[in-house]
């Protein structure tokens, strides 16, 4: 994903923390905030120690970033948003982080 696309500052995290809305399923949570004069979405990603050790963490944050690229054209370009990794998150297979994003994403209706 390229640098635009990223939620990157510590002070962008927090704004979508405290004045956005939150969604979660049973392995991902999910913060968006809209922002309507935003010509495409941003993406943050966070994968906390409970998660595992650093190679388990970067395994999760490849398979999210996967998913969010080929759901690309689906999500809407007005938000910003923040994707929380729950610990089960580490043994699911890409097609599993696929379908559970998929199916937070549609609770908080970032996809069109």
């Amino acid at each position: 994903m390229r640098k635009a696309y990223r939620v990157k500052k510590e002070k962008e995290f927090q704004k979508v923390f405290h004045t956005g809305k939150s969604f979660a399923n049973r392995k991902f949570i999910v913060y968006i905030l809209e922002k309507p004069d935003q010509t495409h979405f941003r993406v943050g990603l966070s994968v906390g120690k409970k998660v595992g050790n650093a190679v388990h963490r970067n395994a999760v944050k490849r398979k999210i970033r996967a998913s969010i690229t080929s759901l690309h054209d689906e999500i809407r370009s007005d938000l910003d948003f923040i994707v929380i990794a729950r610990p089960s998150t580490v043994d699911l297979a890409s097609q599993e982080v696929y379908s559970n994003l998929k199916h937070v994403f549609a609770l908080a209706g970032i996809i069109k």
